[in-house]
């Protein structure tokens, strides 16, 4: 078995699939492992410490992918279609790809996955359930990203975040609104209060009043439809009603007027991101105030944001819009991502035989997998009327079956 890591060519990321000490894990399990040189420079990880950990460093991607059974990357695969060069050549016909795969937004990456027969996982799509918390790899990296919105919105305020009293007078404590309660905004929130600013929050979500409330922020919401929770059964925030959208602008719109630093990060998955703050609202705040859009990637929160650019306003507000905040500290995501990847990967393998055995039937595997067989297999991808196409039996399976033996479950 053979495990690959290239290196990432998409702008701004800085990330890397595989750590050191992931890379350990994967020799102990049966793998070889190559790396393609230079993949880790951008996250401090140098291609001797990869030589040391066990793996073989090729100098080209090429070589790295070689005979891969695995390919393992952070963001997909680059195309002709995205202004990239074709980033698919290289990986070998019928191999395993996992990454961030974005496939709502990049559906044509897709159907060239099921053209080349690969078998593709997108990591942002696990199902949100407790087995897999320690393979969301959406959680580990928002939770950096909201650290880092603090701390670049704090770099750019221009005044102190906590309250100090000097013998020349008092400095008053930033106020800092945070829009959107998920990971990202619950660690900006638990940031922002270390820093001693005083900090209130905002979300659809009912759920997330006492999470905001257990952080020390104050909880600023208009009460949602009858019946209506705020979040898919998923658990993810989702579209609320033109009506709810109305009052809750309204009361957005007294709030934001007063605050110093605010930080979006709303987002629905498969979907631009919602308007939070309108021009409105830029216009009546002070100058010198900062917001952080987390969502710029996503066409971002604001009606003012300029993806990938700091901008003042004319009323003299920053507006920051920083792609791919988690790249920006890549030797930390990098070792939460590659750790997340390897815990999904445990479930790919039986240790004991050590060879790659796949449960279709495990609801992850189900919940992850775009492509296999030559074809488009997740229920999402595909047109209304349509099912996914039956799983062929995996040639172990079978053998296990004729010999009346029970093998152990993967990854148990």
């Amino acid at each position: 078995m053979k495990i690959a890591i290239a290196k990432e060519r998409r702008p701004h990321e800085r990330r890397v699939a595989a750590t050191p000490d992931t890379i350990k894990r994967y020799l102990q399990w049966g793998f070889d492992v190559s790396v393609e040189a230079g993949a880790g420079e951008a996250a401090s990880i140098t291609d001797a410490a990869y030589a040391e950990a066990g793996a073989t460093v090729a100098p080209t991607r090429a070589e790295a992918l070689a005979g891969a059974d695995i390919v393992l990357k952070v963001q997909r695969p680059r195309t002709q279609d995205d202004g990239g060069e074709d980033g698919l050549s290289d990986i070998p016909e019928g191999a395993i790809l996992i990454s961030l795969q974005n496939p709502y937004g990049d559906p044509v990456g897709v159907e060239d996955y099921a053209k080349r027969n690969l078998v593709a996982f997108a990591m942002e799509m696990l199902p949100r359930i407790s087995r897999a918390q320690s393979m969301d790899v959406l959680s580990s990296q928002s939770n950096l990203t909201g650290y880092k919105a603090v701390i670049d919105g704090a770099a750019n305020y221009g005044r102190g975040m906590p309250m100090l009293m000097t013998a020349a007078g008092r400095i008053n404590p930033a106020k800092v609104f945070v829009m959107g309660a998920g990971v990202a905004g619950l660690q900006a929130i638990a940031t922002a209060r270390r820093m001693g600013a005083i900090v209130s929050a905002t979300d659809v979500r009912m759920a997330a009043k006492e999470e905001v409330a257990s952080l020390g922020a104050s909880f600023v919401m208009v009460e949602p439809d009858a019946g209506d929770t705020g979040q898919t059964e998923g658990g993810y925030a989702k579209e609320m009603s033109d009506d709810y959208k109305r009052r809750q602008a309204e009361l957005i719109a007294d709030h934001i007027k007063d605050q110093d630093i605010v930080i979006t990060t709303a987002l629905i998955p498969g979907r631009p991101a919602p308007v939070l703050v309108n021009d409105d609202m830029v216009a009546s705040m002070k100058p010198g105030s900062v917001i952080v859009d987390i969502a710029a990637e996503q066409g971002g929160n604001c009606t003012q944001t300029k993806p990938g650019e700091k901008h003042v306003t004319d009323n003299g507000v920053i507006i920051l819009a920083e792609l791919n905040l988690p790249s920006q500290l890549a030797a930390d995501t990098s070792a939460l991502y590659a750790r997340n990847l390897q815990n999904f990967i445990e479930l790919l393998v039986d240790k004991d035989e050590k060879k790659i055995v796949i449960d279709w039937d495990d609801e992850i595997i189900a919940g992850t997998c775009l492509t296999r067989d030559g074809k488009i297999v997740h229920p999402a991808l595909l047109p209304k009327d349509e099912t996914p196409p039956a799983p062929e039996p995996a040639p172990e399976a079978a053998d296990a079956a004729d010999d009346d033996e029970t093998s152990s479950e993967p990854g148990a």
